[in-house]
C-alpha cells in the first residue's frame, strides 16, 4: 500500500510524540537533545514539517532510537 506524503508526516509525528512521552521529555527537552528548535519539534509532531535525513537522525538519536527503530514504530502503528 502506498502512503501519501501527509500520512507519512502524520505517522512520523505520532511516533515522535509517543516516544517523547514514553521518555517523559517535553518538546523543549527533546529539541535541546536533538539540537533543534522547539517549534520545529512541534511542527513535526503535528505532521506539518517535512524533515531532512539529517534531522531524522538527530531526532532518532535524541529519542534513544536508531533511524530504523523510529520508522519501525511508524509501521507498527500503521498495522494497528
Amino acid at each position: 500500500m502506498k502512503t501519501n506524503q501527509k500520512d507519512i508526516l502524520a505517522g512520523f509525528g505520532v511516533a515522535v510524540r509517543r516516544r517523547r512521552a514514553t521518555l517523559h521529555l517535553s518538546q523543549e527537552a527533546l529539541a535541546e537533545r536533538a539540537e533543534l528548535h522547539r517549534t520545529y519539534i512541534a511542527d513535526i509532531e503535528r505532521g506539518v514539517r517535512n524533515l531532512s535525513l539529517r534531522n531524522i537522525e538527530k531526532i532518532a538519536l535524541a529519542l534513544d532510537l536508531s533511524i530504523s527503530g523510529l520508522f519501525q514504530s511508524i509501521e507498527e502503528d500503521d498495522q494497528r
